[in-house]
């Protein structure tokens, strides 16, 4: 267990440093869409924030409720997805809402317009999609050299356990298309993903020396494309 949380640890450190900086000023209203069983939720309320999370997935909700309670904490959880957003939580009833790990498998447009409608007036979006150069990589040390190409431009068929890759570019031309502004991206999971798991795990001191390296790379643009993952957080029209 402790091995697991501190590989989580690592892959979201990047994440939470910009999300905490964002939020820092005061209790917000928080969604977070596709929250799941409340890795972020819980640890937003205890930080004062009042979340709502919104998952189609009954049983991850149910292990929302679990976490929740072991802690005594108090976090709504809504059945729910990107097509009935607006009437699950409301229009303009966020400060906040949370979007990780859902563009990349929903229709990314019918996503942010849904989000737009349920922040308030300059409210934050909180945005992490898989980056598509780092999936060519991947898929291509891995044997999957037709995939690599396909997917390098664009043409690959969307796959149905990941979902569909962002460049940079078309994550800033999707926000901008819908009325956010203010953009600034984060590279997440630079390394985490290529070091193995075994090092962090036992070599005393790697995980948080890793930590610190993911922190110095995450604002550089020229480790963007190697990046797993992007964290971009957005404005919506005030």
């Amino acid at each position: 267990m402790a091995s697991r949380e501190q590989r989580g640890s690592v892959r979201t450190a990047v994440v939470w440093d910009a999300l905490e900086s964002a939020l820092a000023g005061g209790p917000r209203d928080v969604v977070d869409l596709g929250g799941g069983t409340g890795g972020f939720a819980v640890r937003l309320a205890e930080s004062g924030h009042r979340v709502r999370v919104v998952d189609p997935s009954p049983d991850a909700l149910a292990a929302l409720a679990r976490r929740a309670r072991e802690v005594e904490l108090e976090v709504s959880g809504l059945q729910g997805d990107v097509a009935d957003l607006v009437d699950v939580v409301g229009a303009d009833s966020a400060d906040v809402v949370l979007c990780h790990g859902v563009l990349e498998v929903v229709d990314p447009a019918l996503a942010l317009e849904r989000i737009g409608e349920v922040l308030r007036p300059g409210g934050l979006l909180s945005l992490v999609v898989g980056q598509r150069h780092a999936a060519v990589i991947t898929r291509a040390m891995a044997g999957h050299f037709h995939q690599a190409r396909a997917l390098l431009d664009d043409t690959a068929p969307v796959d149905p356990h990941t979902g569909r890759r962002f460049t940079v570019e078309e994550i800033r031309d999707l926000l901008d298309t819908h009325g956010f502004g203010a953009v600034s991206v984060h590279a997440v999971r630079v390394f985490a993903d290529l070091v193995p798991a075994a090092l962090v795990d036992q070599e005393p001191g790697a995980a948080s020396a890793l930590v610190d390296l993911e922190r110095a790379v995450a604002r550089r643009p020229e480790y963007l494309p190697l990046a797993t993952q992007l964290h971009v957080l957005a404005h919506a029209a005030s």
